[in-house]
């Protein structure tokens, strides 16, 4: 929770980061360029995940 994550795709508005809000049997995540709020399956959102740009604790992660 509280990672900024990059997706494969950007979102429509242009932004290519977003905030984990939730974590569970689906996942809610932020884009941090509008705040536009998605939730999707756990198993998508790992199939669609880029990088870890930050994670919780602060610390820059590179994962791809």
């Amino acid at each position: 929770m509280n990672d900024v994550v990059q997706m494969k795709k950007p979102h429509p508005c242009g932004a290519n980061e977003w905030k984990i809000i939730r974590v569970g049997m689906d996942v809610k995540i932020k884009c941090i360029g509008c705040a536009h709020i998605v939730m999707m399956p756990h198993e998508t959102f790992v199939k669609r995940l880029k990088k870890i740009l930050e994670s919780e604790d602060g610390r820059k992660t590179a994962r791809d």
